[in-house]
């Protein structure tokens, strides 16, 4: 039944190893709104749990199928890779993530893409590290700030900042680098992998 598999995208059943942020691949994922009322935009914020990497996409509105629609632009730039580095996802009840079939469905492929896991209402500390970099964002579009006008060449220009700001919890180290050093192994596992 429906309610059954919504239960089972709780966050008390996701993988306790997912947990810990020692497998790289699980992300949360949250939006961060323009000014209330006035913008449709918002921008869809990923970021990977182990590294703090960050993806930042401008949505043109705030609806499910927005959101649905920029996971099929992902994993169509990302192809076979897409399912080794975003192995779950992690979001809030907003209604933005209410499709979780279609978070779910590979736009390429019969099997599912990613597996997708519910927060409790309220509960923003249990994506700490999307709100943490989502402080980062506000520092270049604060809160009520209307970014319908924003490019897509200033978002990247954002998240290229976010992936490359030195972090303490990583000795100074940028996510950028800890996530290029994380598809390196995944490269060489593919390609050191006995063919069938």
């Amino acid at each position: 039944s429906a309610a059954s598999d919504v239960y089972k995208r709780q966050i008390e059943n996701r993988p306790k190893e997912i947990e810990k942020r020692e497998i790289f691949g699980h992300w949360e994922m949250d939006t961060v709104k323009g000014k209330r009322g006035v913008t449709k935009s918002c921008m869809l914020v990923l970021t990977e749990r182990k590294t703090r990497d960050e993806i930042v996409i401008k949505l043109k509105d705030q609806g499910a199928a927005s959101v649905v629609d920029a996971l099929d632009r992902l994993e169509r730039k990302w192809g076979d890779m897409f399912y080794k580095v975003f192995r779950s996802i992690t979001v809030d009840n907003g209604v933005e993530f209410s499709d979780y079939e279609g978070m779910e469905r590979s736009a390429l492929k019969e099997e599912k893409r990613t597996f997708v896991f519910y927060c409790h209402p309220y509960s923003s500390w249990e994506r700490g590290t999307n709100e943490n970099n989502n402080r980062l964002i506000r520092r270049h579009i604060p809160k009520g700030v209307d970014f319908e006008d924003t490019t897509d060449e200033e978002i990247k220009y954002i998240e290229t900042w976010i992936n490359n700001y030195p972090r303490g919890i990583f000795d100074f180290k940028t996510s950028a680098e800890l996530f290029d050093e994380e598809l390196q192994k995944l490269a060489c596992l593919l390609y050191t992998s006995p063919s069938p």
